[in-house]
């Protein structure tokens, strides 16, 4: 999978010993820029954004999300009461299935509730009737696939063949949206405008019928608008179409766009050795820390890598030199390997270095397999050079996990 995230910016100047090894480090400013910028998308189009938990979570920020944004989407029980507790503004909750014994609170946290089937939606129409009664104020929504495939990997593309997310659109009958305040489709992955504008030409023909019975359409994440060279202002253009075509309240939620480069995963060379190419093993993990590289996969940026092309084989077995190295975690995955890089002092142990791009899902979705530590959390603002230590993981963290 292709990143065009990997924009250093301030941290080009950060002091990596400042920090813990391994750790996350957050730049609010970064943070603020990302904010400002889909503040003003939103404005312009007069549509509504919310940020996506499930991609950025650090409700240590949360306040200045709120500051910005018109409050966040979640994806079940947990992420609606974080919602709850530490944001401010709309709460929509979607999920693929929810328990009958977690509906109640959803209900109560949230201010929409969007089902992955109308099947599901009827299911739970007893429990939505008892909720309404007892003066809970929140509407219903259905996701819904448009059957438009837009993705670069199988694995996170919602329209790949036989996928369980959302209704397929070519199903949707008029008794299905009985109950239903909106729809919402998400189908991109950290994607331009261009692939947006086909999925809802490819959609709007199928929905069209009931638009008039339609109060807000979200049209999900994967919307990389905070990139530099992300079209916004065919965006506006298109928002301010379907808004005014549809007659509906317009929805977006981006996760990666909120953090889109702000954020790093500092970690230390722990080891080196030689395999017919110079290793390094690190404190950071693949699969423990980032696991979207095995995953996708990827290979992440990092800050202050030399370009691997310019580099001519001399046979240095001794890791002298600029050669590339292989760099993978601590653990005992054979494939806990993170990728191959050339930078000054990554054959000598010792070295700190660091991955760009790393605030969003990677934060997310750390483990603590094989006893791996986790990464402590780290504030920093680069207007001010305050830096604040948000959060370290003792090895409670891991024993607490299990029984």
């Amino acid at each position: 999978m292709e990143t065009r995230a990997g924009d250093p910016g301030a941290f080009a100047h950060f002091d990596l010993s400042r920090v813990d090894s391994p750790a996350f480090v957050v730049d609010a400013a970064r943070l603020r820029q990302n904010l400002s910028i889909l503040a003003d998308v939103r404005d312009r189009a007069g549509i509504k954004v919310l940020a996506a938990l499930k991609a950025f979570s650090m409700w240590r920020v949360a306040p200045l999300i709120g500051e910005y944004l018109d409050g966040v989407c979640t994806s079940g029980l947990w992420e609606a009461r974080l919602a709850a507790d530490h944001y401010a503004g709309e709460i929509a909750t979607y999920c693929a299935a929810y328990k009958a014994e977690d509906l109640a609170e959803i209900l109560q946290h949230s201010d929409h509730v969007i089902f992955n089937s109308p099947g599901q939606h009827a299911r739970f129409a007893e429990q939505i009737a008892a909720a309404r009664a007892a003066g809970e104020p929140f509407d219903i929504g259905l996701r819904i696939n448009p059957l438009h495939a837009e993705g670069e990997v199988p694995r996170y593309d919602p329209c790949a063949p036989h996928s369980r997310l959302g209704f397929p659109v070519d199903q949707l009958e008029t008794k299905h949206l009985e109950g239903v305040s909106g729809l919402h489709f998400h189908t991109l992955c950290e994607q331009d405008f261009e692939p947006l504008l086909r999925t809802w030409e490819a959609l709007k023909p199928r929905i069209a019928p009931f638009f008039g019975q339609l109060k807000w359409l979200n049209f999900g994440g994967g919307h990389h608008i905070t990139r530099a060279d992300y079209q916004r202002e065919d965006l506006i253009a298109f928002l301010k179409s379907v808004r005014e075509e549809t007659g509906c309240e317009i929805y977006l939620e981006p996760g990666e766009a909120v953090a889109l480069d702000a954020g790093i995963l500092v970690g230390t060379v722990l080891d080196t050795h030689w395999n017919g190419m110079q290793l390094g093993i690190t404190d950071i993990s693949a699969t423990c820390h980032m696991p979207d590289v095995i995953e996708a996969p990827y290979r992440p940026a990092m800050l202050g890598e030399l370009p691997l092309d310019e580099y001519e084989d001399g046979g240095q077995e001794s890791g002298e030199g600029d050669a590339p190295v292989r760099l993978g975690g601590p653990s005992c995955l054979a494939g806990d390997v993170i990728g191959d890089y050339r930078k000054p002092g990554l054959s000598e142990p010792g070295t700190r270095f660091a991955f760009l791009d790393q605030a969003h899902y990677s934060m997310v979705k750390t483990t603590t397999f094989n006893g791996v530590p986790l990464p402590s959390i780290w504030l920093w603002d680069s207007e001010t050079d305050s830096l604040e230590c948000v959060k370290r993981f003792s090895w409670e963290a891991f024993r607490d996990r299990v029984s």
